[in-house]
């Protein structure tokens, strides 16, 4: 998934989204060494890290996605290592970190279990013993398919307000969720413009998750919020964290 396309959109969507910011801080405080955050996106994650003075290394596929990252690292001076680079074939060795981190749905990029096992093991490839793996991916909640909704998104900047539309397409045997964007821009004027972005992403079941990380060698243990409260009915995440050392022998 390019997300060049999708950074503008991205960051008016989340760029103040902070609803996992005191567990991925948490974590990484108390590992105390180096992090690693795969998917860093525009550095909405990395640079809060850096900011309490951690030590941060960001990678992240998208060129305009990094140009966003820096820039935020920049406006909070802060020094954060980018690195443009597939988490599929990441390679930094001898290079180890205490907290591998992928926030917000960044596994969801990873359309099959070849490319999942291959992420993976790259995550074990740069984790320091005792060490932890951490992330967070929704859990599937889907709307009616076909049927272009807002959903309250609506941005207004210098007398120019735009609107966001979105439908989705849901593909149950492969578990990928396509989401068309329809972004409505207004100017003072009345004129409208349209701009239409698509976002691709495969998303997983409980344990379908604890399988996958057994099969690389991680134990994991879930969660149905960052405040750590059981993965149930009622929850909207799914939050892990996972070491080699819980794997069962």
């Amino acid at each position: 998934m390019d997300y060049d396309d999708l950074a503008d959109l991205y960051d008016r969507q989340y760029g103040s989204y902070r609803d996992d910011l005191h567990f991925y801080t948490r974590l990484a405080q108390d590992a105390g060494g180096r992090v690693l955050e795969l998917g860093a996106g525009s550095g909405r994650v990395g640079v809060h890290l850096a900011r309490r003075g951690l030590d941060v290394t960001g990678v992240e596929p998208s060129v305009r996605m990094l140009d966003r990252a820096r820039a935020r690292a920049t406006d909070a001076g802060v020094d954060v290592r980018w690195i443009q680079g597939d988490m599929r074939t990441l390679d930094l060795t001898p290079e180890r970190f205490d907290l591998i981190a992928a926030p917000f749905n960044a596994l969801m990029h990873l359309y099959s279990p070849q490319d999942q096992l291959a992420a993976l093991r790259r995550v074990r490839a740069h984790l320091a013993p005792g060490g932890t793996f951490a992330f967070d991916v929704y859990v599937p909640n889907f709307g009616t398919q076909g049927v272009l909704r807002h959903e309250g998104e609506t941005f207004v900047d210098g007398g120019h307000r735009t609107d966001v539309f979105v439908m989705q397409r849901v593909d149950a045997v492969r578990q990928i969720v396509t989401t068309s964007y329809f972004v409505d821009t207004t100017d003072p004027e009345g004129r409208l413009s349209r701009q239409h972005r698509e976002l691709t992403q495969r998303y997983f079941t409980r344990f379908e998750l604890e399988w996958l990380l057994r099969s690389a060698g991680f134990g994991a243990r879930f969660a149905g919020s960052f405040e750590g409260g059981p993965l149930d009915e009622r929850s909207h995440v799914m939050v892990v964290t996972a070491r080699p050392e819980l794997a069962a022998p």
